[in-house]
């Protein structure tokens, strides 16, 4: 699927949910990879805040995201409308520091966004994939979620507050066309009781029974009624049979659900990419769905580095053996340290070692717990690059590699008796005066045991 944006800008308008204060939001189209930003326009040098998960500071009420002295908070439903119409780049301008509430759903975001148009682009989309099981699990809330191997994205949320009034309710998305229509006028919900405090803690003053559902948990006399109206400046409030405070109808029976889902799609963004997965939401909260996108952005982060990794099918007749490497390089045992070569093409090379435990370096090294040396995985790094290296000369048995620096080495996992390393070894910069700097990647398996930058110098041998 192309990476898209919106073909023109647009703006929507309205209070903030905390602040009370009027502000507008932009939308703009952005270039390839770009991804969702916002820009205080309102401050000087008007700084640019990525919306990544790594900068959300609070998820108090909703999710505050800060860059510097920047930030911007309850930025949940308008990331919910972009990913909700698969709009994957897109600058969101701000004159103040926090999104407007408008009727506490994403529709009036989605509305202006389907105005503008969705334009599709060149690149292709950088999903992240969910490849195993992955949990985030609270203790003390109850709160769990899972994200689950699937072709396609989908997402159920589950809540229950233990009340009679909300009682147990759930929500699935299967299908992102359904986003507009059924969970984008969800609107987001509190209990009467939450009012009070929220009060005192001087939050929701642009909060408005326009734009947000109050569940009545409690009976209320004539007298706290008339309280709670002047505070929210209204005339009178009442309470409906629902249990719903004032005469606002719900668009669907399970709306605190679907609000729930709409959240979790939003804080979810901050991930940067669209998912590739089932996600099952067990009482989610801004907390929660932040540190579990926290854990999915690990695991990303990972998935990318593999996305490079090899694939070695040990019954391909290999481009090198140890007898025809031998031929190249001068190394001898024991220091002849890759087995064997199965890629090699101008820019990379992919070599082979297996590790059993008759390798002559266990016998002193950590004796009666194998772990193969870090300084002989870099080793047998440099030997499979140096194969690259001296495929670049005319006669590569009368020349040698020698090391000038490493840089950046890290050593992740531990290699055993047993183990299959893959090493490959990638140009960071064309070859230039017998000068080689390559990245260096070991594998096991599906993890990264090894990695750094390397660089050394084609000799001639006298």
């Amino acid at each position: 699927m192309k990476q898209s944006t919106i073909q023109k800008a647009v703006s929507v308008s309205g209070v903030g949910l905390h602040t009370g204060k009027e502000v507008t939001i932009t939308f703009h189209p952005a270039p390839i990879n770009h991804g969702y930003k916002f820009k205080r326009i309102d401050l000087k040098d008007q700084p640019v805040i990525n919306a990544d998960v790594n900068r959300v500071i609070s998820t108090h009420r909703g999710t505050t995201i800060k860059n510097g002295e920047a930030q911007v908070s309850t930025i949940e439903h308008a990331l919910s409308a972009l990913r909700g119409l698969q709009i994957d780049n897109a600058l969101l301008e701000l004159d103040g520091s926090e999104v407007p509430i408008m009727d506490g759903s994403a529709m009036e975001f989605v509305k202006a966004l389907t105005q503008a148009g969705r334009e599709e682009q060149e690149a292709e989309v950088d999903y992240f994939e969910v490849e195993m099981p992955i949990r985030y699990y609270d203790e003390e809330t109850g709160t769990e979620l899972l994200a689950l191997p699937s072709e396609q994205f989908e997402l159920t949320t589950m809540i229950d507050f233990n009340s009679p009034i909300l009682g147990q309710q759930y929500a699935s998305l299967r299908d992102w066309s359904t986003y507009a229509e059924e969970i984008a006028p969800c609107r987001t919900f509190v209990f009467l009781h939450e009012l009070e405090y929220l009060f005192d803690q001087n939050l929701i003053r642009g909060g408005d029974l326009d734009n947000a559902i109050v569940i009545v948990d409690r009976i209320m006399n004539q007298e706290e009624l008339d309280e709670l109206a002047q505070k929210l400046g209204k005339p009178s409030v009442k309470v409906n049979k629902e249990g719903i405070l004032n005469t606002l109808k719900l668009h669907f029976s399970n709306e605190p659900a679907r609000h729930k889902l709409l959240d979790v799609i939003g804080d979810m963004a901050l991930l940067g990419k669209p998912i590739k997965g089932k996600i099952v939401a067990t009482k989610p909260g801004h907390k929660a769905n932040v540190e579990f996108t926290k854990i999915l952005k690990k695991h990303y982060l990972e998935q990318r580095k593999l996305k490079g990794k090899p694939k070695y099918d040990p019954d391909q007749e290999p481009l090198f053996d140890s007898v025809k490497i031998a031929e190249w390089l001068p190394h001898r045992y024991p220091f002849l340290l890759i087995d064997k070569i199965v890629e090699l093409t101008d820019k990379h090379v992919v070599g082979i070692k297996n590790v059993t435990f008759n390798e002559n370096f266990f016998q002193g090294h950590f004796p009666n717990n194998p772990v193969m040396p870090g300084v002989l995985l870099i080793e047998a790094m440099a030997q499979t690059g140096g194969m690259l290296a001296l495929s670049t000369v005319p006669d590569p048995g009368n020349w040698d590699t020698y090391f000038m620096k490493i840089e950046s080495a890290k050593f992740k996992h531990f290699v055993v008796p047993g183990d299959t390393i893959i090493f490959k070894m990638e140009l960071l910069a064309p070859i230039r005066r017998g000068i080689v700097q390559m990245q260096a990647t070991a594998y096991v398996g599906n993890k990264i045991v090894a990695e750094g930058e390397l660089t050394a110098q084609i000799v001639k041998r006298s």
